[in-house]
């Protein structure tokens, strides 16, 4: 057993094979089978990858007909890079920023955006770096947490915001979370789907995410991820989403909007580098992690990837803390419940007002871009 493990070890330089056949017909046959058989995998991989291809769609012009909102979009440098960015509702409503997880983009949130905008917010979406238009750096050092909240950052910078309201949702939610720790003065309120405070996470124990934490650990993997992925147009992911929400949330044209943005300047790849990054090292005391923003949770009754202990702990941290239990609902509740979502964030959010404008400042009118 030792001389064939020796002797197959010895293949990955050529050598392996005829050491145990020996050259002829026995070697020849055996090379020719598997010339077919590698052949065969990789015209399987190629068509596969090749299956992923996706045109160019228009989500912005999507969701604006179907919602009946004027959407825009602009690109905003934010300082390390340049955000896509969409927005809704009057230029001078009180600017609620809503932050999109994996593996969506701005177009997760229209539902509720659209309500938003209807009560007179000004909603801004942003593409987060490495998803669709957004721009994607290269190296996974680029999408640690500290970037991503310095993204948010630049964008209220930008817009001309001393605060902002947040709404988030998956790993927009630890991106929301970081902010909100560490810019408590930029942030009037603070809402949250299903994820609790990230602190309250290390006092549950290590094991709270031990039966649903596997496609975390094949995320991490380099570049596989990305290729499998896109296998039979897309068919890993969207067979995840459908598999975990509830029947219609996920329509074929949304579905198509997806593929597109996965599909995108390699963005599905870019996605991944989010996981791949120490995504939350937070090394302050327990008092610095305390919220003292008016916050609320959101939390559905199924959701398969974050389980709810950790919405529960957060009335530890937070001083002004609203849960609310939806009875319903899936990770994937602002698909499935959008207008509900949207009334929800509408009354936590509060009046308009116009206390959030740095120096009696008024936000750049947005209009629709063509890109």
């Amino acid at each position: 057993m030792g001389s064939l493990a020796f002797s197959l070890r010895g293949s990955a330089a050529g050598f392996g094979i005829p050491v145990l056949l020996g050259r002829g017909s026995a070697y020849d046959g055996v090379m020719k089978t598997l010339g077919i058989v590698v052949g065969i995998v990789l015209a399987l991989g190629i068509a596969g990858h090749v299956s992923g291809n996706q045109p160019d769609r228009d989500a912005v012009a999507a969701a604006s007909e179907e919602l009946g909102i004027a959407f825009g979009r602009q690109r905003i440098d934010v300082g390390e890079v340049t955000l896509n960015v969409v927005f809704a509702g009057p230029a001078d409503g009180a600017p609620v920023v809503l932050l999109h997880g994996f593996p969506e983009f701005w177009y997760a949130w229209r539902g509720p955006a659209a309500v938003l905008a209807r009560a007179g917010f000004r909603v801004i979406v942003p593409d987060q770096r490495g998803y669709n238009r957004s721009d994607k750096p290269a190296g996974t050092e680029n999408y640690h947490l500290r970037h991503l909240v310095r993204d948010i950052e630049g964008l209220a910078d930008a817009l001309g915001y001393e605060r902002i309201s947040i709404g988030c949702q998956d790993m927009g939610s630890g991106v929301g979370w970081r902010f909100l720790m560490e810019h408590p003065d930029r942030v009037d309120r603070f809402a949250v789907v299903n994820a609790g405070h990230p602190v309250a996470w290390r006092t549950l124990g290590d094991g709270v995410e031990s039966d649903i934490s596997w496609y975390r650990t094949f995320i991490q993997l380099p570049w596989i991820p990305g290729f499998a992925a896109r296998v039979n147009n897309w068919a890993l992911l969207a067979n995840s989403l459908r598999d975990t929400s509830a029947p219609g949330a996920f329509g074929e044209e949304e579905m198509d909007q997806l593929r597109s943005a996965w599909d995108r300047d390699g963005a599905i790849h870019t996605m991944g580098d989010w996981y791949r990054a120490d995504f939350w090292d937070w090394e302050r005391s327990d008092e610095e992690a305390r919220i003292d923003r008016p916050v609320l949770i959101l939390l559905s009754e199924y959701d398969a990837f974050i389980p709810p202990d950790a919405a529960h702990a957060t009335r530890d941290w937070a001083d002004e803390f609203t849960l609310i239990e939806l009875g319903s609902g899936s990770h994937w509740v602002t698909a499935e419940e959008p207008e509900r979502i949207g009334d929800l964030l509408t009354a936590f959010f509060g009046s308009v007002n116009g206390d959030h404008l740095q120096n009696d400042e008024k936000p750049t009118q947005i209009s629709v871009s063509e890109e």
